[in-house]
């Protein structure tokens, strides 16, 4: 994935916290968040690697070590008496897992490293063309990402329509309340 995390993790967290007004947003920013996370790995791939690893190699793409992350953080959570918190752990949790998972329609990941080294894909990108993105740029799966962005984007809009039309009932409620007042 290319383009996507971003967009896939605004449809997934929307999907989690639509009922939950009062902390839509903050999970909104956690799971965007936490939707791209896996990926500050590049950092250490081009500054301290040097590209001698594959980035999907590192343990920020090991969904064992997001699992017991987050075990960790609910039982630091609950210890600390502050349970209200853990929601935004499931969402977090949910986006890197949702991360991983559309990383490995057309790369390797490791799901179940450290125990086993066994590699997951959906579909193999050929190596046909130099620069080595236009591989994935140009393979059928990169359709499945701007299906991704366009449905998050459609998503949105009607999202910010619906927060438009409530601001404007809220207003003409309030106009109404001082009329009759």
């Amino acid at each position: 994935m290319f383009i996507a995390h971003l967009p896939a993790g605004y449809l997934l967290t929307h999907g989690i916290a639509r009922k939950h007004d009062t902390i839509r947003r903050r999970a909104l920013t956690v799971g965007l968040i936490f939707s791209v996370l896996p990926d500050l790995d590049l950092l250490y791939f081009y500054f301290a690697d040097g590209r001698r690893t594959p980035h999907h190699d590192y343990l920020t793409h090991s969904p064992i070590f997001w699992l017991g992350v987050a075990a960790l953080t609910a039982a630091t959570l609950i210890l600390a008496g502050r349970r209200r918190y853990i929601f935004f752990v499931w969402v977090a949790l949910a986006n890197v897992m949702m991360h991983l998972f559309l990383d490995s329609i057309a790369a390797d990941i490791r799901w179940f490293h450290p125990f086993a080294e066994t590699r997951f894909n959906l579909v193999e990108v050929p190596a046909r063309f130099e620069p080595w993105y236009l591989n994935f740029i140009l393979h059928w799966t990169f359709a499945a990402e701007i299906a991704i962005c366009a449905a998050a984007l459609w998503v949105w809009r009607l999202q910010r329509r619906r927060n438009r039309d409530r601001r404007v009932e809220g207003n003409a409620a309030v106009g109404t309340e001082r009329i009759h007042a």
